[in-house]
């Protein structure tokens, strides 16, 4: 299952720009791709570390931990990262 996360900050006019691509990316799935995906969103106020790692960058954009996008993000590369990354062989649990 993918992990999308968005990280921004309350009243970040490309935050909401960004929360409404992802939205319509997610919305424009298939159904079963959509549903793996666990969308998590944190704001630097909240984290002292997002904080330090991110504030010039918001919102950034990381998919599976690590870095899609910031500042602005294009539905077509989400989608196709999004898919991608639902098409990774999962790992063997032991």
């Amino acid at each position: 299952m993918p992990t999308l996360t968005l990280i921004g900050k309350p009243d970040c006019h490309l935050c909401d720009v960004a929360e409404g691509v992802i939205e319509r990316v997610l919305a424009e799935l298939p159904d079963e791709a959509a549903d793996r995906v666990q969308l998590v969103q944190s704001s630097i106020l909240d984290d002292p570390a997002l904080y330090a790692q991110w504030w010039e960058k918001i919102p950034v954009v990381l998919i599976d931990g690590d870095l899609h996008a910031h500042w602005r993000v294009a539905p077509d590369r989400l989608r196709d990262a999004l898919l991608a990354a639902d098409d990774r062989p999962k790992e063997a649990t032991a």
